[in-house]
């Protein structure tokens, strides 16, 4: 098997959730005695918190690349960023190693490919839900996504920071994501992407009106089928 360099920390339950989803992707693909060949770089992830300026952004971004250029040097073969925010500077990481680095929404608008579904609804933070670096992505792939409402950005942003980043889950939270899901879906939206890791804990993808696409399963699921690709 190849050996894949992950950067987290952004946050902690994001990369605690890419660790077992990709080690069971490989055990089912193997056997249960098998596990991923990762190398794991957990940024502190302070600096990195609800950005808006793009001097944060510029600081971030010279943060990914030296922990992409870590995770190069001792032998990974390419990288994955474990979270959908932090893809806003990925041209900038990916230019700066040798390797490749697998972008996360290529990967979801690669399973929406060939559903006849309509226009997605997209949920995460602020930055994936309104700016170009993300949406564009997605609708590269022939996908139709649904414009922002600025309400839903605002209420979907708050859940993420002020709650399920620092391992909070509130009931308050899953009515509100279900509120606005079943809203989208009596205007006419045919699918739900999940651009949040933590989105997850508060949105029940089997009980929900539209079927969701989880970008954390589309990322891990392309990162152990590149983990188990021959060479």
């Amino acid at each position: 098997m190849r050996k894949l360099g992950l950067i987290g920390g952004m946050s902690w339950v994001s990369t605690r959730a890419y660790y077992e989803r990709i080690n069971r992707l490989v055990q089912k693909a193997k056997t249960p005695t098998h596990s991923a060949p990762l190398l794991i770089e957990s940024l502190e992830y302070s600096p990195l918190y609800a950005l808006r300026e793009e001097e944060s952004w510029d600081q971030a971004a010279r943060m990914l690349i030296d922990s992409a250029r870590r995770l190069e040097a001792a032998g990974a073969g390419a990288i994955v960023i474990a979270a959908n925010s932090m893809h806003r500077v990925y041209d900038r990481v990916a230019e700066a190693i040798g390797i490749e680095i697998i972008h996360i929404a290529d990967t979801v608008g690669q399973a929406l490919e060939g559903h006849d579904i309509g226009e997605v609804l997209l949920l995460g933070t602020r930055p994936v839900m309104t700016e170009s670096f993300y949406r564009q992505r997605i609708i590269s792939h022939g996908i139709d996504l649904l414009p922002p409402d600025e309400d839903d950005v605002e209420m979907v942003d708050s859940i993420i920071y002020k709650e399920l980043m620092l391992g909070k889950v509130s009931r308050d939270a899953e009515r509100a994501l279900k509120t606005i899901i079943t809203r989208k879906e009596q205007r006419g939206a045919g699918a739900v992407i999940l651009a949040c890791t933590e989105l997850g804990l508060v949105v029940d993808t089997d009980a929900n009106v539209l079927p969701i696409f989880d970008t954390t399963d589309t990322h891990c699921q392309a990162a152990a089928d590149w983990i188990l690709a021959k060479d």
